[in-house]
């Protein structure tokens, strides 16, 4: 029996789709998964015919004073909804301002004003979700003089509180232990029986600040001595392995995983848990709010040091600089999966001074770091240094074109057939609508050709960058295709987009071209899934 399951990550889609290795479950990133659409869906809904599934979140900041945001609640209720998973998980941390999100999982004051919030923010996401929620002690690297109980004593009373589970990373103890002085071994004896619903291991980095949870190596020898302490005393429970940077093959993580599993073989199941019990709680938080915002402008400029250090147990404000490393690493990932042509074009260094200068101007305003790079090719048509590459900020409104249609929602293109009973003038005053992922861009660059040709064995290079080119972004199934168009075409579907009849959309056509050829427009347009519906009046819909 396969207990241990393991986090699914996009270099290994291929190989577990080839070859659905036995493992006891896959787990994974609520925030990957939120638009429901594109390959990450698809692949998801493959797997999950075949593997029970696990939803990790890491953006709902429970502990964030100010910054929770209740849209991504839904968006996360609407997850979970659409998949069913088995475990629904976060971490005991915060992660926003008042006016921005910080998008990493920060530590917690582990005082009475943060458990009534934590209480509060639980009970909403239990009542909301209708099921029990783990929350997840995290990895710190700093801890403050207004803690007055151990995590393990803080996640025990939230759990007696709210009736919420532990997801128990034993990794994350361990790096505690190593960074404050913490009992590891005490911090299992403190959490109650039947509380744990899952189990983490993962590798951890040494450096010279303190050791760092980076997922990143297999699981240290101390951290399988814990994780045989957590079985004995809590029974055995899914337990997953996380690997999430310098990723191994996957035969390698799913050795990890069995040897998860035949050590957990030899203890017995876990004890029932007990109900969820919705809890009232109300409170002002502005303190702990002062405290949040001073570690925010400590992160954000060295200068608020001194102000943060005394509210420190340890004093250790050099260690700020993970947390700094964190945000800023995880600014440049998230632009980087959304620009990787751009990236490509402009090279590694000078992408990342993008990243750290484009956070600054505009810090993230979602747990979901999806939304980030919005507002990023106007930012690059300001920035100095890119002036000398006048191309760039269209390459960049066309990728996050394409971004946007890999998340647009899932709807069925429709085709050639939904002609065949129109009558000609039927057509002429009926509706397109069109589908939700299509996009048109003009450029007086060749921008087109600059995307094709750093795809995968895309073409050369073009010779000139400086030819004008109109852009067709549109995603058929799980595949987003960029399609170059002519100017009666773009005229035509930009009319359409409006709101215009297909006899109007054909007149803007024919005022850019005396003799577009109509019929391979539309035959185009079918093949690559562009129309969505057809209303046959403009109200009654014929086919969708």
């Amino acid at each position: 029996m396969h207990t241990a399951g393991v986090g699914l990550r996009a270099p290994h889609y291929r190989a577990f789709l080839e070859q659905r290795p036995p493992v006891g479950f896959i787990e994974v990133h609520s925030e990957n998964y939120l638009a429901r659409s594109g390959w990450d869906w698809h692949v998801l809904t493959q797997l999950r015919r075949d593997y029970s599934l696990s939803l990790h979140g890491v953006g709902l900041g429970l502990g964030s004073a100010h910054g929770f945001s209740d849209a991504h609640l839904e968006r996360v209720r609407a997850l979970v909804e659409a998949v069913d998973p088995f475990l629904v998980s976060e971490h005991l941390s915060w992660g926003a301002l008042a006016d921005r999100q910080l998008n990493d999982l920060l530590p917690v004051t582990l005082d009475e004003a943060s458990l009534r919030l934590l209480c509060e923010r639980v009970d909403r996401v239990q009542s909301r979700l209708g099921r029990r929620l783990l929350v997840e002690n995290v990895s710190t690297y700093v801890r403050f003089c207004a803690d007055t109980m151990s995590e393990a004593q803080f996640l025990a009373e939230l759990a007696r509180r709210t009736g919420c589970g532990i997801l128990l990373d034993v990794n994350n103890l361990y790096v505690n232990q190593h960074n404050h002085g913490e009992d590891a071994r005490a911090a299992i004896a403190a959490l109650p029986v039947g509380s744990v619903g899952e189990i983490h291991l993962a590798g951890h980095l040494e450096t010279p600040l303190a050791l760092v949870d980076h997922h990143g190596a297999a699981v240290a020898e101390p951290v399988w001595d814990l994780y045989r302490a957590a079985l004995q005393r809590f029974g055995a429970v899914p337990t997953l392995v996380e690997w999430d940077a310098d990723l191994p093959s996957l035969e390698v993580l799913v050795a990890e995983a069995d040897k998860a599993s035949a050590i957990a073989r030899a203890f017995p199941a876990a004890a029932a848990a007990p109900p969820i019990r919705p809890v009232a709680s109300a409170a002002s938080y502005d303190q702990l709010a002062t405290l949040q915002q001073r570690f925010g402008d400590a992160l954000f400029d060295r200068q608020h040091e001194a102000t943060l250090q005394p509210l420190l147990s340890e004093g250790r404000v050099d260690r700020l600089a993970l947390y700094r490393g964190n945000l800023t690493a995880g600014g440049e990932r998230a632009l980087g999966d959304t620009y990787p042509v751009l990236r490509q074009l402009v090279g590694e260094e000078f992408f990342a001074g993008l990243a750290r200068a484009y956070g600054k101007a505009s810090p993230s305003q979602d747990p979901d770091l999806a939304g980030f790079g919005a507002r990023f090719a106007d930012f690059l048509a300001d920035f100095a240094p890119a002036a000398p590459y006048a191309y760039l900020p269209d390459v960049a409104r066309l990728e996050w074109a394409v971004h946007r249609a890999h998340l647009a929602p899932e709807l069925e293109p429709v085709g050639a057939d939904a002609l065949a009973t129109m009558a000609p003038e039927t057509l002429d005053a009926a509706r397109f609508t069109l589908h939700p992922s299509v996009a048109l861009l003009h450029s007086p660059w060749a921008i087109v050709s600059l995307w094709r040709a750093h795809q995968a064995d895309g073409p050369p290079l073009p010779a000139r960058v400086d030819v004008p080119c109109t852009a067709l972004v549109v995603r058929r199934g799980w595949q987003v295709e960029v399609v170059e168009t002519g100017a009666p075409e773009a005229a035509a579907l930009k009319r359409l987009a409006a709101g215009a009849s297909f006899g109007e959309a054909i007149d803007a056509a024919l005022d850019v071209d005396s003799a577009p050829d109509i019929g391979a427009m539309l035959q185009g347009w079918f093949r690559h899934g562009v129309v969505a519906a057809i209303a046959a009046d403009g109200a009654g819909r014929v086919s969708e």
